[in-house]
């Protein structure tokens, strides 16, 4: 049998007993976005174009077009926000439009599907279901939101940072984000450069400005996936 097949009817997922995370309110969470270039946002921003081919997660009807569904995702410390948005050059480019970190605690419990312990594997699936083809993820990501109407998102391993925690939540979850976040502050803020390049190093990316690496003088390598 495949280690990540496609995903069973709606119907037939719901028999799984879902392995429930009980996310507490006033856990903090963290995530990148982007206040310029072609797609601005604000921090607390839902995307609800979509499917779109970064988003491993997203249980938008095809074919991508804005639609009620909508998405918000998040990780559990700045390293993996930093390993996951910067993934496809691995290199932190703190001015290319204009990336914000935020922290922000959660209001009010959230229940997530867990898909870091045994569901996956119950459910006819692998731990692949959070590193295989996001195209597939995707799918599995619809049929959960139709199989467990209890559920706000899922709570999922990065595969780009050591399987540490991160989020992706439904629009059933939008009264979990707060009216202002924890943290706030540009990448380029001087209170930033320590952190950022200490989680650099551990990732062992790049980190400049506009496609100059720190210290280098000498443009970045620009690599695809």
């Amino acid at each position: 049998m495949p280690k990540f097949p496609e995903p069973p009817p709606a119907g037939h997922l719901a028999r799984v007993t879902a392995d429930l995370r009980e996310v507490s309110s006033g856990t903090l969470l963290w995530r990148i976005y982007l206040r310029s270039g072609r797609y601005p946002s604000v921090w607390d921003d839902w995307r609800s174009f979509g499917p779109v081919a970064r988003g491993r997660f997203d249980h938008h009807v095809p074919p991508p077009r804005s639609q009620e569904r909508a998405v918000f995702y998040a990780a559990g410390d700045v390293v993996t926000c930093i390993a996951e948005v910067f993934q496809d050059r691995r290199f932190v480019d703190l001015e290319q439009d204009d990336p914000w970190l935020v922290g922000y605690e959660t209001v009010g419990p959230l229940r997530l599907l867990d898909l870091t312990g045994s569901w996956p594997t119950a459910a006819g699936a692998s731990m692949a279901i959070s590193s295989g083809p996001r195209v597939r993820g995707q799918r599995w990501s619809r049929t959960i939101y139709e199989a467990y109407p209890e559920v706000a998102g899922l709570w999922y391993a990065s595969s780009m940072h050591a399987n540490r925690p991160a989020v992706l939540l439904y629009e059933r979850a939008r009264a979990s984000l707060p009216a202002a976040p924890a943290f706030h502050r540009a990448l380029v803020d001087p209170a930033l450069r320590q952190p950022i390049l200490a989680a650099a190093r551990r990732l062992n990316y790049a980190v400049g400005r506009r496609g100059l690496a720190a210290g280098s003088g000498m443009p970045t390598h620009s690599g695809g996936e």
